[in-house]
């Protein structure tokens, strides 16, 4: 069968160009070009399945997990040409043996190379176990080959993996990686062992972004994504782009992203509402993203698995877009597209043959050619009518026929022309190997450096050592730069206008991802999670101002998300569907909300420079806002176009003890009018939904005791349903009579005759409402509370349906469920919310108390788990 493979290999030629596009022959004498410096990429055995056709590789795979392992290896070529000498960099580390390498970047100055490498393997490999993927980095005068962290030395396990380095242009090295450090610190903070997350498909352990220096010392977190952060470069302003897997709470696409080298200032970059721009209209994916000389970015598109290791060439203008159709405002009325295809042979984005090939990892010439050094596989397909099956040319006949199959690639070193609109080779494609990872060691243009900011200089030293940053909205009523107040922010801030109580927006909720441990630590059962696939942990609450907006702390290094909330603690803005973050000390500040993207509005954000802030803050200085104290210590007098939270707290900075206490979190949901003039309107009623109010909370705190009266912030919310929730609906509810003690009514919610399978006397019965509250444990799920499944899953009840053929005819029936996981104002949420409430019309006005419906609410808005803390000790494993 080799022979025959190798003789469809040369007999394919030029004939799978799927476009306009010219290609050079194969032979030494056609050189395309004149790059005179080394050229690095990663020759490796073509992987295969047992019936000839490629092991698929998968971008949400960073471990590479795949039955056996070809072996690999970094070459360098002395130039961009044909017939330039080859060297084999790292057989001096991997022998015989097998290894894996991946991953090639280059210095600017063209002096040094860093890749990722792994092994010796064992033919079949647990990627679960050591050998891991580590940095290398191969210094080409010096013809120096080491680890860049030296492995006795290395602070870490041996099973945490590094890969995806570039260089920074101070030197230093930003790479993907397993370590999750400053992750791993909070994680004790909370009280739990170190281990590193799992991914949110909890396939496997994500990888952040660290930083390192060249001689493996000042190893640090910056990115703090819960999938996968990957493919990081650097951007001729200094700033560091990367391509992020977004897979929370109903997104899951990889787009890029972009922060300065210390993490501060993320940002999206591009491609969040553009994936569905592959071959007719499929999804693709954005990775391997290299800025060119024009400042646009090149990147591969394509989809995560299945499509032959590689996909089409794109060149992205995000200096004036964010999405192919959506513009920045300095390009206000672009209207796209923003892609461009970057070749013009015809590659397709989806499985199955691509007549133009497809393209695996691609590196711009910085030389003003705008010639792009590429691995491209020409289209190739297995004919398996042949005995044996032989290699067959992609043409109008061939991929016509009937369920066609993809031959294994052929991926080579290529260089593409643009402006002679050829593609020629720099190397014979040889069969059975494929070429990947290609670099130019070419010296260019040093980017500007950012220089991490130093607390005490750059940052406020009192928030670093808290550990917090600050989250700064101008108004949570900016919905993508539109003012959406009734009528309008300044109408609505004026107490004289809108009575405190009738703002919609009374408070903010700060959520935080919960890291899943992988199996080894805790095998969590899929009941551990409930109605979701995910765990959620509450930060704390801050109170919305008059105007909509806030200024609070929020813990550093952790990913968070934010919900706006009515006076009752329940969600009314929009689920959030990316996670934040701050570093110590930085302030993250943003215009208002969003609203979350639409077949019919695909509109991002998230980046800055998209939207025109709605409100303009304070008219002038020295102003009061309109109907607010004027003089005195409760005054906040605001300076030109602050908001009321930027006046409140900078008051709190200067006067207050401890300083800025006012923006401090806390974990009760509380309000206190501290803005409007008695003399000029009502003062709005505090809210007061406390979990230390015995008078209201009756059951175990979901938090601790010392978060209650001083948030730090490792303060956490942590609520588990059987401990949380099912008290609720187990406490005790009676009133007895003062003079004789009897009970003179009782409300229990799970007493014999209510919520329970067993009336008074202890017989059977229909649950009141056909609604099980008690504690028994579930027949659909044994591992969850008969309650936990009735409010949030529909359940049969059996019910006599006599007919005149049969008195005692019965009939299954679907109830429930009655409640909404994920939001506390759905429809079923707030029809059983209502009962309760002080004046319902219902039997059950006032049986529970607001700060137990605030805690009913919370629990429900952030997604009702069964647990949100995998290690409890009653949480169902496997």
């Amino acid at each position: 069968m080799a022979a025959a493979l190798a003789a469809g290999a040369l007999a394919l030629g030029a004939c799978s160009g799927g476009g306009t596009v010219g290609f050079g022959g194969g032979g030494q004498s056609s050189d395309p070009a004149t790059v005179d410096y080394p050229i690095f990429y990663v020759k490796r055995q073509v992987p295969l399945q047992a019936d000839g056709t490629l092991m698929q590789d998968d971008l949400r795979i960073m471990n590479d997990a795949v039955a056996s392992t070809p072996t690999a290896d970094l070459f360098m070529r002395a130039s961009a040409s044909p017939s330039a000498t080859e060297t084999n960099i790292t057989t001096r580390i991997t022998g015989t043996d097998i290894w894996d390498v991946k991953d090639v970047d280059t210095s600017p100055d063209g002096k040094a190379v860093v890749f990722a490498m792994r092994g010796p393997l064992p033919a079949k490999p647990d990627v679960t176990m050591p050998p891991s993927w580590r940095i290398y980095e191969y210094i080409i005068a010096s013809d120096d080959l080491h680890p860049v962290i030296n492995p006795a030395n290395d602070p870490d396990p041996a099973t945490v993996n590094d890969v995806s380095p570039h260089f920074l242009p101070d030197g230093r090295i930003i790479f993907s990686t397993t370590r999750q450090n400053q992750s791993q610190g909070i994680l004790l903070d909370e009280g739990k062992p170190q281990f590193s997350a799992q991914d949110e498909a909890r396939q496997e352990p994500g990888f952040v972004l660290e930083v390192v220096n060249a001689d493996g010392t000042g190893l640090h977190q910056v990115s703090f994504n819960q999938s996968h952060d990957r493919d990081a470069t650097v951007l001729a302003n200094g700033r560091v782009l990367w391509s992020r897997w977004d897979n929370a709470l109903g997104r899951d696409g990889m787009s890029l992203y972009t922060s300065n080298p210390d993490g501060t200032d993320l940002q999206l970059y591009y491609g969040t509402n553009s994936h569905m721009t592959g071959t007719n209209n499929t999804v693709v994916e954005f990775v391997h993203p290299r800025q060119m000389d024009d400042g646009r970015i090149l990147t591969i598109a394509r989809q995560y698995t299945d499509v032959d290791d590689g996909g089409a060439l794109i060149i992205i203008d995000g200096a004036k877009y964010v999405e192919n159709t959506q513009p920045l405002l300095s390009n206000a009325g672009g209207t796209g597209p923003a892609q461009t295809a970057a070749t013009s042979n015809d590659v397709t984005t989806i499985p199955g043959p691509s007549q133009g090939g497809r393209y695996n990892s691609a590196y711009p010439l910085h030389d003003g050619t705008n010639r792009i050094l590429v691995s491209w596989t020409q289209c190739r397909l297995l004919d398996s009518t042949q005995t044996p099956p032989a290699i067959v040319p992609c043409n109008s006949t061939t991929l016509n026929t009937a369920n066609p199959v993809t031959a294994p690639p052929l991926y080579s070193v290529w260089m593409y022309d643009p402006a002679q609109n050829t593609l020629l080779p720099i190397m014979t494609p040889v069969e059975g190997t494929m070429i990947t990872d290609v670099a130019v060691a070419q010296p260019y243009k040093l980017p500007n450096i950012i220089l991490d900011k130093v607390p005490g200089v750059d940052l406020d030293q009192n928030l670093v050592d808290a550990g917090v940053g600050v989250i700064d909205i101008r108004s949570v009523y900016d919905i993508d730069g539109v003012d959406t107040a009734s009528p309008n922010i300044a109408t609505v801030a004026d107490s004289s206008k809108t009575a405190p109580g009738a703002r919609p927006a009374r408070f903010l909720r700060l959520e935080k991802a919960v890291s899943i441990p992988d199996k080894t630590v805790v095998n969590l059962s899929g009941s551990a999670f409930g109605t979701t696939n995910y765990m959620l942990e509450i930060l704390g609450y801050v109170p919305v101002e008059p105007d909509g907006s806030v200024r609070a702390e929020v813990p550093a290094n952790v990913a968070f998300r934010l919900a706006v909330l009515d006076a009752n603690g329940r969600r009314i803005s929009n689920e959030q569907r990316a996670w934040l973050q701050v570093r110590p000390g930085e302030i993250l500040t943003c215009n208002g909300c969003h609203q979350n993207a639409t077949a019919q509005k695909p509109v991002s954000h998230g980046r800055q420079g998209l939207f025109n802030p709605a409100w303009a803050g304070a008219a002038a200085s020295g102003t009061p806002f309109p109907a607010t104290i004027a003089a005195g210590p409760g005054a906040f007098i605001p300076n030109q176009g602050e908001t009321m939270a930027q006046a409140r707290m900078r008051v709190s900075c200067t006067s207050d003890t401890p300083a800025c206490k006012q923006m401090v979190p806390g974990v009760n949901v509380v309000y206190t009018d501290v803005w409007t003039d008695p003399a000029q309107a009502t003062p709005g009623a505090p809210i007061n939904l406390r979990y230390d109010d015995a008078t209201q909370f009756m059951t175990a705190f979901p938090t601790s005791a010392t978060c209650v009266t001083a948030w730090s912030a490792t303060c956490r919310i942590v609520i588990n349903y059987p401990q949380h929730l099912q008290p609720v609906w187990d406490l005790t509810r009676q009133t007895t009579d003062p003079v004789t003690g009897l009970v003179v009514s009782d409300h229990t919610c799970t007493q014999g005759g209510c919520h329970s399978p067993k009336n008074a006397a202890g017989a059977a019965q229909m649950p009141a409402g056909n609604l099980d509250l008690t504690s028994s444990a579930s027949d659909d799920d044994p591992q969850q509370l008969t309650s936990y499944r009735q409010l949030l899953f529909p359940h049969n009840i059996v019910i006599m349906a006599p007919t005149p053929t049969d008195p005692n005819a019965t009939q299954v029936v679907p109830v429930g469920p009655y409640l909404n996981a994920g939001s506390a104002n759905g429809g079923l949420s707030a029809q059983f919310m209502s009962r309760f409430a002080a004046g319902s019309p219902t039997t059950h006005a006032g049986w529970l108390t607001p700060a137990e419906l605030r805690l009913v609410s919370e629990w429900l808005d952030i997604g009702a788990q069964y647990f949100n803390n995998p290690f409890d000790p009653a949480v169902p494993v496997n």
